[in-house]
């Protein structure tokens, strides 16, 4: 645990949250500041600073849980569906103890999740993807 890490304190209890579900290896807590109604947060016990980067049974164990959270709030809240997203660096989070966001989705909702969008070059495709399979 990091003492400075608000996440790890939600994890050991010593800050309060609404927490939906809890296992060995994760917690999943309403945000507390939402974008929607049900908006929550599945993070790993352990204090991991990127969900790219942690082993695989752990992230492994943050994905079920995403799972069953979100098939719990569907039942709750019946959405029109979800958004589910993993941000890390300092370009786009403050929070540096990895987490997944599960949003749900209902018609005429204010979140915005937009990418601006550009035509695939088939070369550069090409060459990209031959440098990334050389790395796996």
């Amino acid at each position: 645990m990091h003492d400075d890490c608000e996440f790890c304190r939600i994890v050991a209890g010593n800050r309060s949250a609404h927490v939906l579900h809890e296992d060995e290896e994760t917690v999943a807590f309403l945000d507390a500041n939402p974008a929607v109604k049900g908006h929550s947060l599945v993070v790993p016990r352990s204090h991991e600073e990127d969900v790219l980067t942690i082993d695989e049974p752990t992230s492994t164990a943050v994905f079920e849980t995403v799972r069953t959270v979100a098939n719990a709030l569907e039942r709750t809240l019946e959405p029109s569906g979800f958004s589910v997203f993993h941000t890390t660096g300092p370009l786009v989070g403050t929070v540096d103890h990895a987490h997944v966001h599960l949003v749900p989705r209902f018609e005429g909702d204010d979140v915005m999740l937009s990418l601006s969008r550009e035509r695939l070059d088939p070369d550069d495709a090409t060459r990209l993807r031959d440098r990334v399979r050389a790395h796996l």
